[in-house]
């Protein structure tokens, strides 16, 4: 039987059957206190009994922090989901205990989400995390939640980007990454310096240009995997799981040979994801690009590229698709363009 003690001006319910740990909770009202331990009763009797007390004292917070330390590194992509693990713990959201995050909660914190300018595809991607976290603590931690993502609506897909460079955007991108003197004089008759300070921004977005690679294949690339005899490049792993040999233009083998050799880690481009990422939103706002993100670089790239192999074989080749329905969402032809070979 379940007791009801009075502590003050609350009641506390405990709970002590054999088989099972004791328990107890607090409640500002006796019927509560009652209601509870019968519950608690009722799953005993069930055989349905589960330890919601992790649930109840463990915060998202808490929950993605360690998610970010033991998972996330062992996961493909481990960098930029550390980044949207980072974004979900600043959210109020994440001072939610677990058995609080109800469907309810999560609908609410995604219409917010949605209403603060955020589109379909990022809020997609930040509850694929929750989900992935829930299931986690269900799995690996054996604590008593559910997952409230699968309770909910997600937004719809975003619609395929077909961002490209329009006019001139591509030199004023390019002149946004110089280090140059500024117009303005500081205190000492110097001139305040310019443009992109990171020596590697402007090769990296060169180089995307050069060979479609997508930028965590750019951050990854090792010298160890670049022949430039044969003009290669070998990604051994890519985000299909698979391996990949790129093949280089001659324009990109000049890009390589005016890169210093840098011995951290052997990486081609020393840069981390968050900090290419700042420098390049910088750079696309000094330039005045409206609506350019990097990855936009590859379908710029993926264009280019069919224009020179027609072959769709050989170009997904060279991108590493292995659905010919997602290349042809990368493959933006002008219509000016296409128009010009019509005759």
């Amino acid at each position: 039987m379940a007791t009801i003690v009075a502590r003050e001006d609350r009641w506390q319910a405990k709970v002590r059957r054999d088989g099972y740990p004791p328990m107890s909770k607090t409640f500002a009202k006796r019927a509560d206190a009652e209601a509870w331990a019968r519950a608690q009763e009722a799953e005993m009797d069930r055989g349905a009994w589960r330890d919601r007390s992790s649930a109840d004292s463990t915060t998202l917070y808490k929950l993605l922090e360690r998610y970010a330390k033991e998972v996330a590194p062992t996961k493909r992509g481990a960098d930029v989901e550390k980044l949207r693990i980072a974004t979900l713990m600043k959210d109020s959201l994440a001072r939610h205990k677990l058995s609080a995050i109800s469907p309810l909660v999560l609908s609410e914190w995604r219409d917010r989400r949605l209403a603060a300018g955020c589109v379909g595809a990022t809020v997609r991607r930040e509850l694929d995390i929750i989900s992935a976290v829930m299931n986690w603590a269900r799995r690996e931690l054996m604590i008593a939640v559910e997952n409230p993502v699968s309770g909910i609506r997600r937004p719809p897909p975003s619609r395929a980007r077909d961002r490209r460079f329009e006019d001139d955007e591509h030199t004023r991108l390019l002149a946004a990454l110089e280090d140059h003197a500024g117009d303005e004089e500081r205190e000492d008759g110097k001139k305040y310096r310019q443009g992109t300070r990171n020596i590697w921004i402007k090769p990296i977005v060169l180089f995307a240009i050069e060979t479609a690679m997508r930028r965590g294949e750019l951050l990854a690339l090792s010298w160890k995997n670049i022949n430039l005899k044969k003009q290669t490049a070998f990604l051994p792993d890519t985000k299909n799981g698979e391996t990949r040999t790129v093949p280089l233009s001659s324009r990109a083998v000049a890009i390589l040979g005016s890169l210093p050799y840098c011995p951290v880690d052997g990486k081609v481009f020393p840069v981390t994801p968050n900090a290419l990422k700042l420098a390049f939103d910088r750079a696309t706002t000094r330039a005045k690009l409206t609506n350019f993100h990097f990855h936009d670089l590859r379908h710029e790239a993926t264009s280019r590229i069919a224009e020179k192999l027609p072959n769709v074989i050989e170009l997904a080749s060279v991108t590493g698709h292995k659905d010919l329905r997602m290349l042809k969402r990368y493959y933006h032809p002008r219509a000016e363009d296409l128009a010009k070979k019509l005759g």
